[in-house]
């Protein structure tokens, strides 16, 4: 397993869940139920004070847990699906930005 962060775009259902996203400049699509759940994350190291009032996204960090599949891109041989990819998404509750913190199971993509 790796863990590190990295940008990634993430789209959601209406829901709120990931349903696709684009990393290292590759598609993949959900191929899974997504779990999420929340993690402590030291505000105080991060932050050098805590706005008053500002409650949710300070304390905890968003995670998801995602299984994901290249999306086809279209082009000849590459819509065979392979082993899904499992990896570790967090959001920033306030500007609903994603980085991907972990991946299990696998090696990380080749870019282009």
């Amino acid at each position: 397993m790796g863990m590190f962060s990295e940008s990634v775009d993430v789209l959601c259902s209406p829901e709120g869940q990931p349903v696709r996203l684009t990393w290292g400049g590759r598609s993949y699509n959900v191929c899974a139920e997504p779990m999420r759940w929340y993690e402590r994350r030291q505000w105080w190291a991060e932050d050098s004070r805590a706005p008053l009032g500002s409650g949710p996204g300070i304390v905890d960090h968003e995670i998801w847990r995602v299984q994901v599949l290249p999306a086809p891109d279209g082009a000849a041989g590459s819509n065979a699906p392979g082993e899904p990819l499992t990896l570790d998404l967090s959001r920033h509750i306030r500007s609903g930005r994603w980085r991907l913190l972990r991946i299990h199971d696998a090696l990380r993509p080749r870019t282009a």
